[in-house]
């Protein structure tokens, strides 16, 4: 009795492995026939918020590579307050870009090494502001 069982499980689990081979093989064929979609390149969507804050210190205005800017802001709720925080750091040209930045009162801190330290709020008006920043050099201890 128990031979019988194990041979029928036997052959139905054969009989169900040659139908899935069978309606792959008839899939794989029908995607043959068939032209392939023309595929055109897809490009991220640019983001709605971009702010862009441009660093630039001492008395010739020269862009400050490599600094960290902070952009932070919190929205006031009843229960639970919701906070943003991104940390980027500026290119070769000073430049740091801040994808989706929400509009309203943003804090921004800069800290590059060799210059003082920088922060202030701001008023985000237009998705896509720029804001120019000014450090200075911190004073000499002797």
């Amino acid at each position: 009795m128990r031979v019988r069982r194990r041979l029928w499980s036997f052959w139905i689990v054969a009989l169900l492995g040659v139908l899935a081979t069978a309606t792959g093989s008839r899939a794989q064929q029908q995607s043959e026939n068939q032209p392939a979609p023309q595929t055109k390149k897809e490009q991220a969507p640019s983001p709605t918020n971009r702010l862009t804050i441009e660093v630039a210190g001492g008395e010739s205005n020269k862009p400050i590579e490599n600094a960290s800017v902070y952009v932070k802001t919190i929205e006031q709720h009843l229960m639970k307050d919701k906070k943003f925080e991104v940390n980027v750091k500026t290119n070769q040209n000073g430049v740091a870009h801040v994808p989706d930045a929400p509009l309203g009162k943003v804090k921004i801190q800069v800290v590059a090494e060799g210059w003082k330290p920088f922060g202030q709020w701001f008023d985000i008006t237009d998705p896509r502001q720029v804001i120019k920043i000014h450090l200075e050099r911190p004073p000499k201890w002797y």
